[in-house]
């Protein structure tokens, strides 16, 4: 179940930070001040000042090509999320909903809600998995 929180949360994260960019980021904001409210009420004024601020830093990190800056929001916010659900797993439901509604028309297919991946090794072998993104280089 750890993972799985983790990989919604990761998927979530990345969701939440293009909204942050787009003309829609104030019901991207408000979706998970809405969230948090609801199990943590004392800190969703928190959450969406929080979300205001990733905002700008989403929409520099845009305009400069900055995509250490964009991803250390995703990583950010997918770990607040993804502590925010092994704390309320009775959320994971209304994250989904929320997502899919943030989520731009036709990137359904695009964003798996689900990835398992498994790996078995013997002797001197060498394993590298990835869920995005991954450069190797030998040296």
């Amino acid at each position: 179940m750890e993972i799985e929180l983790a990989a919604l949360a990761g998927q979530a994260a990345s969701t939440l930070v293009d909204g942050l960019a787009t003309a829609g980021w104030e019901r991207a904001r408000q979706a998970l001040a809405d969230l948090w409210s609801r199990v943590q009420p004392d800190r969703a004024d928190r959450v969406a000042a929080d979300l205001t601020d990733a905002r700008a830093a989403a929409l520099t990190a845009r305009s400069t090509g900055n995509e250490v800056l964009e991803q250390g929001l995703v990583t950010e916010w997918a770990a607040r999320l993804q502590q925010l659900l092994a704390a309320h797993p009775e959320l994971v439901p209304e994250l989904r909903r929320v997502m899919d509604e943030l989520r731009p028309a036709g990137a359904e297919d695009a964003a798996p809600r689900t990835v398992t991946m498994k790996v078995q090794a013997s002797g001197r072998s060498r394993v590298t998995m990835a869920g995005r993104d991954v450069n190797i280089t030998n040296g």
